[in-house]
């Protein structure tokens, strides 16, 4: 069984939605699937399924003793589509202490089937964190947003680092390096991964053998959502650059997504976007994403990726980025020409979409500030 974690630097990404499609994308290929929603502090990934709200669920069956696990798994009406749900209303429950997370994983591995894929919270914490090291090729979501693609890059910094801590045997050298930073959060903060791999290679050369060995397997994948136009692609490559030079951490790009109104519309019918819109651009992508997927099934998630094919990665998102749009203009003509959409329409969509931009400027000068601010202390 393939394990696909989906996490993301912050929330509002579209997570959940692409995490919840791409399951029943890949049911429809005839896979065998499990779903897992792993956001335990916020689950609602049952809305976007248009299922009910389950009785039982992961914090159900961490806090009831005689609540087996096979109990909480529910076979939905979608095509070779089973659904764990997670519980937001135990209190503490995102919170797991380190033996309930364990025994959690290892009811998840010992499915049987070919894919699970874990929708998991937004954020850092050590859970999520270990959630997503569960699989050499998680899936980070982002969007062109300065935020958020900063997010998902200090997302990825506390996974190296927690690769790093997880290599180290507290009775080993390099535990006293790590606890120096650990006590001073802001060290901790500036840390750069390269340098401390450096220190860590002359204190503890045993962990550094067994953190290169396992970074060397370690490929995250990328997918970049809610595009408005192709130049939004290129803010994938930068991200990469930011990860190789400062984690030295590479990741394949697995595709571009535009943003569309039309998953509002899917939600409000309890229906997710590939079912309400098959022919939609958004539903196209994530079919695209769902095929790449399958393709790779022939590589062990334990083998290294040549950086030929990462590079060839992000050459074909740019060119999935051009298509689209492309796709995109033609759909919105068709709406005009129908009369489904209205020049008015298509007005109040740009004022909406130029208060983003103006919003999106705003952010980035204040990042921008608090940049200049920190290099000239």
């Amino acid at each position: 069984m393939r394990i696909i974690p989906i996490a993301s630097g912050k929330g509002g990404v579209g997570k959940s939605l692409i995490a919840a499609n791409l399951s029943i994308a890949l049911g429809q290929a005839g896979k065998k699937v499990y779903l897992a929603d792993m956001d335990l502090g916020g689950s609602n990934l049952h809305l976007i399924l248009g299922l009910p709200s389950p009785q039982d669920g992961i914090g159900t069956f961490l806090s009831a003793q005689d609540i087996p696990f096979e109990k909480i798994i529910l076979q939905t009406d979608y095509a070779n589509l089973n659904f764990i749900p997670g519980d937001a209303e135990i209190p503490g429950i995102a919170n797991l202490p380190a033996g309930q997370k364990n025994k959690i994983i290892r009811r998840l591995l010992s499915l049987e089937g070919d894919y699970l894929i874990l929708d998991l919270g937004a954020g850092t914490n050590y859970n999520i964190l270990d959630f997503f090291l569960t699989s050499n090729r998680g899936i980070i979501i982002t969007t062109p947003t300065p935020t958020a693609t900063v997010n998902a890059y200090l997302f990825l910094k506390n996974i190296a680092f927690r690769l790093i801590n997880t290599s180290v045997k507290r009775t080993a050298p390099g535990a006293a390096l790590l606890d120096r930073l650990k006590k001073d959060g802001s060290a901790l903060q500036r840390v750069y991964i390269p340098k401390l791999l450096e220190h860590l290679k002359k204190e503890d050369p045993e962990s550094y053998t067994v953190y290169l060995k396992r970074a060397s397997h370690f490929h995250p994948r990328l997918i970049m959502n809610m595009l408005e136009n192709p130049p939004d692609a290129n803010k994938s490559g930068k991200l990469r650059r930011s990860c190789q030079q400062y984690l030295d951490v590479d990741m394949e790009h697995l595709g571009i997504i535009y943003r569309d109104d039309i998953q509002d519309t899917a939600l409000r019918s309890r229906l997710p976007i590939i079912l309400y819109k098959p022919q939609s651009v958004l539903a196209q992508a994530i079919y695209r994403i769902a095929d790449k997927i399958i393709q790779s099934e022939g590589e062990d998630d334990q083998s290294e990726v040549l950086i030929a094919d990462l590079d060839e990665s992000y050459q074909n998102a740019e060119a999935e980025a051009t298509v689209d749009f492309a796709a995109k203009l033609d759909y919105i003509e068709d709406l005009l020409q129908t009369g489904a959409l209205s020049m008015g329409d298509i007005v109040e969509t740009v004022k909406t979409q130029q208060m983003e931009i103006n919003q999106l400027k705003r952010e980035n000068q204040f990042l921008k500030s608090k940049l200049v601010k920190y290099m000239t202390k």
